[in-house]
């Protein structure tokens, strides 16, 4: 396998449908589109034809589309046969392209090409995988933005300002004998801490796109009896749960996928975390404990009557949880009116449904989902989140390292961070990173 190959695949999904496509890709692309069609093509021109086998026999009619490089998707001849979807006629297709030199493409591989011949950056590349994959419209929304090249522009950004801050300090470091206020200082630990107010930004926006395009896996934890089942039946709209006033009834972890304000989120019910218990119960509050360890938010559901005696019982468990939200349910057993919802406490009844609107309203706004805000989003990954946090990182240290003058470490977590950045965008991304990459995408894409 190599740059020069010419790559064909069925770039429509899997099964029937009414129209399918054949995608090619390569130097002979437009040599085996043409044997097939049995005409020449005119680039950007929907070409009607009928398409032949090895022997002349007619394999469909249908219509060829060529675009030449570099104006093409990814920087190559890009060939499109447009047939009726059947799975027959695409595999023959697809085996005729091969029989006259093309090679079945990778997964991914049409969007590798398209970054290596710089028609995408490796965020916009991944934002492709993304806009195919959105589940509703706002994730669609968001990955469009990062498609445009939102995303990957604050990114060269903020990578351009810390480039600067490195020339300064390594700079710097031919006087060390001066003392660092006479060659600067100031402007650039001014400058140190705006691209830090910058990174923080882009990382709380980063992280809402993750939630836009992963959903948000929030863990319903608290102690015994206080309504968790119930809360996840309320919010999944059917009886999902086993819900009892016997302690200990939720032993296992059970997962329910539910969509509020096409926000999704993974709910995972849990055992009640208590002392003692029998071995089972004790399972499942291990399991609980580690379900926890991988959420992005942990819904706390407490009995309203009593609800401080519950928060002491799950604090260690919630410690580590990067976000947190207070469900005080039971609230119509109450003597008199809940109280006032506060920034991360809601009063619920999974009941009556007393509260489930305001808790929805809380737990789609923890997902990303808030609103008019949400619509200016981008889409981010794991990977890209990672990155941002530890240029992050990288940036405290180099400030810790200015204020006690450190040049030469200073400058070093400045390349590390400025490194971290590049991973993002592919400016600096090793092989085996873009081969784990682009193996998640379809073929065809």
């Amino acid at each position: 396998m190599t740059a020069t190959d010419t790559i064909v695949a069925i770039a429509t999904a899997a099964g029937a449908g009414g129209i399918g496509v054949v995608r090619l890709s390569g130097p002979r692309a437009a040599a085996i589109a043409e044997t097939i069609a049995g005409r020449s093509l005119r680039p950007r021109h929907a070409h009607y034809a009928r398409f032949r086998d090895a022997h002349g026999d007619a394999i469909d009619d249908g219509i060829a589309l060529l675009f030449r490089a570099p104006a093409s998707y990814t920087g190559e001849d890009v060939v499109e046969l447009q047939a009726h979807g059947s799975p027959v006629l695409l595999r023959a297709l697809l085996e005729r392209c091969c029989a006259l030199g093309a090679r079945i493409a990778r997964p991914g591989e049409f969007s590798e090409r398209a970054f290596l011949n710089g028609k995408l950056d490796l965020a916009q590349a991944e934002a492709v995988a993304d806009l195919i994959a959105a589940g509703d419209v706002r994730a669609a929304r968001a990955a469009r933005r990062s498609l445009d090249g939102v995303f990957s522009r604050r990114v060269d950004a903020l990578a351009e300002t810390l480039l600067g801050l490195r020339v300064h300090v390594e700079a710097a470091i031919d006087f060390a004998d001066e003392p660092l206020d006479t060659l600067g200082g100031a402007r650039l630990r001014a400058g140190l801490a705006a691209a830090a107010a910058d990174l923080d930004a882009l990382l709380a926006e980063a992280e809402r796109g993750q939630s836009l395009r992963d959903g948000l896996h929030a863990v319903i934890v608290g102690p015994p009896n206080a309504g968790k089942s119930s809360l996840l039946n309320a919010l999944a709209g059917s009886d999902r749960a086993i819900v009892s006033d016997i302690a200990g009834t939720t032993r296992d972890l059970l997962r329910e996928t539910v969509r509020i304000d096409g926000v999704e989120l993974t709910l995972v019910d849990t055992a009640g975390l208590r002392a003692g218990g029998d071995a089972i119960e004790r399972e499942g509050m291990r399991r609980a404990g580690a379900e926890l360890g991988r959420a992005d938010l942990a819904l706390v559901v407490l009995d309203a009557r009593d609800p401080d005696a519950g928060r002491a019982a799950v604090a260690a468990a919630i410690a580590d949880v990067p976000r947190r939200l207070w469900a005080c349910n039971k609230a119509d057993l109450l003597d008199g009116p809940p109280p006032a919802d506060s920034d991360d406490t809601v009063w619920v009844s999974a009941r009556t449904g007393v509260g489930l609107d305001a808790l929805h309203a809380r737990l789609r706004d923890c997902a990303g989902g808030d609103g008019d805000g949400a619509e200016g989003a981008f889409s981010a990954r794991a990977r890209q989140v990672d990155a941002l946090r530890r240029t992050a990182q990288e940036l405290a240290a180099a400030r810790q390292h200015l204020d006690h003058e450190v040049l030469e470490l200073a400058a070093e977590a400045l390349r590390a961070g400025h490194d971290a950045l590049g991973e993002i965008t592919g400016r600096l991304a090793p092989d085996d990173l873009l081969g784990h990459i682009f193996s998640r995408f379809c073929i065809g894409k």
